[in-house]
């Protein structure tokens, strides 16, 4: 999968035109403003909060002045969600000695992103890799090529974390039981014990050692991909 590439010629033509006089009173209108305003609104509304008008009204300018940086509201998806996925580690692959270690930390990373960005673990498997994912899936394949995985298991290595990753994030993102909640559930457990001995023996309910869970089961999934 590549990045959506840009309509250049709809960019060379935007050149030929007068700029539009924007009417905010506060940094000029740019591409990065706008991006970084529609994380904002992301953020606060989702992606159903998103409109062109709204982000218009959020930087004080004309809708149509939008169009003078972005194609269009599914372009503004793309920049938006890449903006979010940069890796602020080093990309430099060095000959680390702890593999592991490396791709822990990657993946905790991610995941601690689209924790920030809740939308962006909706939005990702629906949009173009931008260079940003597509910069942290080459990361990680070299670190794990780097580990010993063969070339004809790497796409399923990269897949196999890719799934646990999203379907980590979008549990943890949507599962908003109050703690009141998780012990009427448990309760219940206990009285059905009869029919579900295994989990509420152990207190599946009341476990919300997200975190933990996310580490310990990363760590099953690299056991399996461990060289020998």
């Amino acid at each position: 999968m590549a990045a959506k590439p840009r309509d250049a010629g709809k960019r060379s033509q935007r050149t030929k035109l007068q700029p539009v006089q924007e009417a905010s009173s506060e940094s000029p209108l740019s591409r990065d403003r706008i991006v970084a305003t529609a994380v904002e609104l992301l953020d606060a509304q989702g992606i159903d909060g998103l409109t062109m008008r709204r982000l218009a009204d959020c930087l004080g300018s004309g809708v149509m002045s939008l169009y003078w940086h972005v194609d269009n509201k599914e372009d503004l998806f793309d920049l938006a969600l890449d903006s979010v996925l940069e890796y602020r580690g080093s990309l430099d692959i060095v000959e680390s000695q702890d593999w592991r270690r490396d791709v822990v930390h990657m993946l905790e990373d991610w995941r601690a992103i689209m924790l920030r960005h809740p939308w962006s673990a909706s939005l990702l498997p629906r949009r173009a890799l931008g260079p940003n994912i597509l910069s942290r899936l080459e990361l990680l394949s070299k670190t794990l090529s780097r580990a010993g995985v063969a070339d004809a298991d790497l796409n399923v290595a990269i897949w196999s974390l890719w799934n646990y990753v999203m379907g980590a994030t979008l549990t943890r993102a949507s599962f908003d039981l109050s703690d009141e909640d998780r012990a009427a559930g448990q309760q219940r457990l206990t009285i059905l014990s009869e029919h579900y001995p295994t989990i509420e023996r152990s207190r599946l309910l009341l476990d919300n050692d997200w975190d933990g869970a996310f580490r310990k089961g990363l760590g099953f999934l690299l056991d399996g991909l461990s060289p020998g």
